[in-house]
């Protein structure tokens, strides 16, 4: 079946079922190496190794946020022209966002580069943790211009209708990062830099695999002379920034999370706080795997007038993300002892008391979470970035810092419960938002021609 047909003919249950939930094992299988990179780094290089890396990880997300900007801006204009029957002038999108991705990857990575020791002092990182800190991110930045790209193949393969190509290429991937960290990190000890090394390297090679269909020109999407205009790339940032906002904000607050961390209680803290992300992760990737698949059904249909579809759609998308979201909050309110247990090496056990209750407490983030991100994908999607890009602050700096400041007398209890009162905090504000819009009439359509 070709992409037209799968995304604007399909009945929604069975393109959910087609789509989404091999995205969402996707997505889940993309984030795997980060976590067992964690386990890696945590059981075999030390607590220090792992303050030094998630100290240095929100930067490096930073860095791959420009390529998801690019990714996630060009897929929603891709899907609406092709709804639309103009092969052309998704042919041209596409083209210009490979450029752009590239050519961004080079710019951040020599920032990243230079700045690392700027970075780290910045982050009060002294001693070995600065230098594990600093090695960590150089790594990194010296592939960014051939490593970040990766994050858009995955958005361009599923418009192109190529969802199990996709979820095999990211399994692929972190199956072979996961056996280089390994080699590089338990085999060969080199220590810190071994885990940047393998991922991106594993990267590189999966996005020169998913680029060689293109190149052929044997899908839906193709290589062509590029044509840029300012249209153009204010088209990219506009319906990437919310994605992109989303990214940066989350990231600039895990950086303030770790500063005022590391005030309270020092390396100990910061290290609990990488593992609640870590295992938090693990439903946030989900989540955003079933959401983002849907996403070019979504503008395929918007482009092609069809509401009903696109309703039917954006319910199967809420109540799969509530199951999902829920569902890891259950698991990890039964099994807390056994999941922190996965990122402490037996030195470090004194934290796992610490690390369980702190758990139990950030878990609760999962009864709320769901809706603002469906529909924030969902806004995504019929390039209404504005609302989006509203919702996207909101959940990512404005609210937590608020309550950072707010809940500060609770010292470390303030920090673990942040998420789950920012979650519905959020959820009202995106009640308040779809009313207002649809009020307003914003989520009619274009009159057919």
């Amino acid at each position: 079946m070709n992409s037209f047909d799968l995304y604007t003919k399909t009945s929604p249950v069975k393109l959910f079922l087609t789509v989404a939930i091999p995205g969402a094992i996707s997505m889940l299988a993309s984030s795997l190496w980060g976590i067992f990179d964690s386990i890696f780094v945590g059981s075999f290089l030390g607590e220090t190794a792992f303050a030094a890396m998630n100290l240095g990880i929100p930067f490096v997300l930073i860095n791959n946020s420009l390529a998801d900007l690019i990714g996630v801006g060009s897929a929603v204009p891709i899907s609406i022209a092709l709804g639309k029957g103009e092969k052309d002038e998704a042919n041209n999108y596409f083209t210009c966002a490979c450029i752009t991705i590239v050519a961004l990857g080079a710019i951040s990575g020599f920032i990243l580069y230079l700045g690392a020791p700027f970075i780290l002092k910045a982050m009060g990182a002294e001693g070995e943790l600065a230098e594990l800190g600093i090695a960590y991110l150089r790594t990194y930045a010296i592939f960014s211009p051939f490593s970040t790209i990766v994050f858009a193949m995955d958005n361009f393969l599923r418009i192109c209708g190529k969802i199990k190509s996709s979820m095999t290429l990211n399994i692929a991937m972190s199956a072979m990062i996961l056996v280089v960290q390994y080699l590089c990190i338990c085999v060969f000890k080199i220590g810190i830099i071994g885990s940047p090394i393998a991922v991106a390297g594993g990267q590189m090679i999966c996005t020169v695999i998913a680029l060689i269909p293109f190149i052929r020109g044997k899908l839906t999407l193709r290589f062509c002379r590029p044509r840029f205009s300012f249209r153009i790339v204010r088209q990219f940032v506009s319906s990437g920034f919310p994605n992109f906002l989303n990214n940066m904000a989350s990231r600039i607050t895990s950086i303030l999370m770790n500063r005022v961390l590391l005030q309270m209680g020092g390396t100990a803290a910061v290290t609990v706080y990488g593992i609640l992300l870590n295992i938090g992760d693990l439903v946030q990737y989900f989540l955003y795997g079933s959401c983002d698949s849907l996403q070019p059904a979504i503008g395929y249909n918007w482009g092609n007038n069809q509401d009903g579809r696109i309703k039917s759609i954006v319910k199967c998308t809420l109540v799969a993300s509530a199951i999902i979201s829920v569902g890891g909050m259950v698991l990890m309110q039964l099994l807390p002892e056994t999941l922190v247990s996965l990122f402490l090496e037996e030195e470090s056990r004194y934290l796992l008391p610490m690390t369980v209750k702190a758990l139990r407490l950030y878990c609760l983030v999962n009864l709320f979470r769901w809706f603002p991100f469906a529909i924030q994908s969902f806004f995504i999607a019929i390039d209404k970035p504005a609302p989006a890009s509203v919702i996207s602050i909101m959940n990512s700096l404005v609210v937590p810092v608020a309550l950072m400041i707010l809940l500060y007398p609770l010292k470390l209890t303030g920090i673990w419960i942040n998420a789950a009162v920012t979650a519905i905090i959020v959820s009202v504000l995106t009640i308040i938002i779809l009313c207002w819009m649809k009020k307003g009439g914003q989520f009619e359509l274009e009159p057919k021609k």
